[in-house]
């Protein structure tokens, strides 16, 4: 049982489940703008300085019907989706859209949705995908500001650095708070569920930051903290998913078959909230540095860097954790995970921690066969001697 405050987290769960009902509620309110995000890049601090709400588009859980004739059934399940809502509609509650790359299937998608709404702004943010060149952070400066351009036309005013500095603020306290429950069940003083953590960070990006915090605020408050951490449960991090949240089933499953999932790098999950952004100096410059440090804090694959490794990241993050294995949960034809992945698992077996590998699909996943598999990789952990596992 999770122990989230109830009221709280309907309202939570609201958004992250109907996020389109969210957006339409919020402009009849504010009658004010929506600007679409797509994963993972873009400074959501630029659209909220200019009074607009950014919200990043999700996955649609329903089946892809028109969008099937738009793109390949070789795009990963999140591409598909995003072509297929703006086929049918579903994104035209958007007064614009912003797009920072970090992978050729998105595009495809953007590609769809500029030939379904060519009437909608489309603004292309190209960040360099090499984090750790000489000219890496002048060109992400560059972009950067060209966002910022963009996000003042569309929306029609001029972005102040006073105000951006003001929504930097806000989206770091939201990030922080968030960082807290996970510090919370990591160390086992708080059981919250996959499925509730998904439902935390999906709803921070569609909702309006300053009431996602307050109720944040409000469940921290009411949340039971003293709880012995539980010791009949296997502890699991779960890895991947670089731009859709898994499905809740899925989640649900993975802990109804014995473990306890302590941490995550999913982007629906810790990526998105990893990384704070300087709160001194230039704002500009500072959410310049936000993209640079965050690919350090969370490394991607998407990403090219020297220095920083996702499989190192990984393991010290079960280390810390002190999780017992890894469920890496792959998105069917993400390519930078499948290229990435050979040598993450060499990685892992070298230094001995156990990992399965689950391949989800947007038309639906085998459940049984999954459960089968999660009950054998949850069993084969409780039999390792005691001194592997500590």
């Amino acid at each position: 049982m999770s122990e989230l405050e109830p009221a709280a987290m309907s309202v939570f769960r609201l958004a992250a489940d109907d996020p389109m009902t969210c957006v339409r509620e919020w402009k009849d309110r504010s009658r004010g703008k929506a600007i679409a995000l797509f994963p993972m890049n873009f400074p959501a601090e630029i659209v909220h300085a200019a009074g607009g709400l950014p919200v990043v588009v999700q996955d649609d859980p329903t089946p892809i019907t028109e969008g099937r004739s738009l793109l390949a059934e070789f795009y990963c399940g999140y591409t598909r989706s995003v072509a297929d809502q703006a086929a049918r509609g579903r994104l035209d509650i958007f007064d614009a859209f912003v797009v920072a790359d970090h992978c050729v299937q998105l595009l495809g998608a953007v590609d769809v949705i500029r030939w379904a709404r060519p009437d909608k702004p489309m603004h292309f943010a190209q960040f360099t995908s090499a984090m750790d060149d000489a000219w890496t952070q002048p060109r992400v400066a560059g972009r950067i500001e060209d966002a910022k351009r963009e996000v003042e036309t569309v929306l029609g005013v001029t972005l102040t650095p006073e105000r951006l500095a003001r929504s930097i603020g806000l989206f770091n306290e939201n990030r922080r708070l968030l960082r807290e429950l996970y510090d919370l069940r990591r160390s086992g003083r708080a059981w919250i569920t996959a499925t509730d953590m998904q439902t935390l960070i999906k709803s921070s990006m569609v909702m309006d930051i300053q009431e996602h915090t307050t109720l944040l605020r409000a469940l921290l408050a009411g949340l039971d903290a003293t709880a012995e951490p539980r010791a009949d449960l296997v502890r699991v991090h779960l890895s991947g998913h670089f731009c859709h949240g898994p499905r809740p089933e899925l989640l649900n499953l993975i802990e109804e078959s014995g473990a306890m999932v302590v941490d995550d790098d999913l982007y629906t999950g810790y990526r998105y909230i990893s990384t704070d952004v300087p709160e001194s100096g230039d704002p500009l410059a500072a959410l310049s540095e936000w993209y640079l440090d965050r690919n350090r804090n969370a490394p991607c694959p998407t990403r090219v860097t020297t220095r920083i490794d996702w499989d190192t990241y990984l393991i010290d993050s079960i280390e810390a954790s002190r999780a017992d294995g890894v469920v890496v949960l792959m998105a069917k034809f993400c390519e930078p995970h499948m290229l990435y992945y050979p040598e993450l698992r060499k990685a892992l077996e070298a230094r001995g921690i156990p990992a399965l590998l689950l391949e989800t699909e947007h038309e639906g996943n085998p459940i049984e066969t999954v459960r089968t598999r999660m009950e054998t990789f949850i069993e084969r952990i409780r039999r390792q001697p005691a001194a592997a596992r500590s």
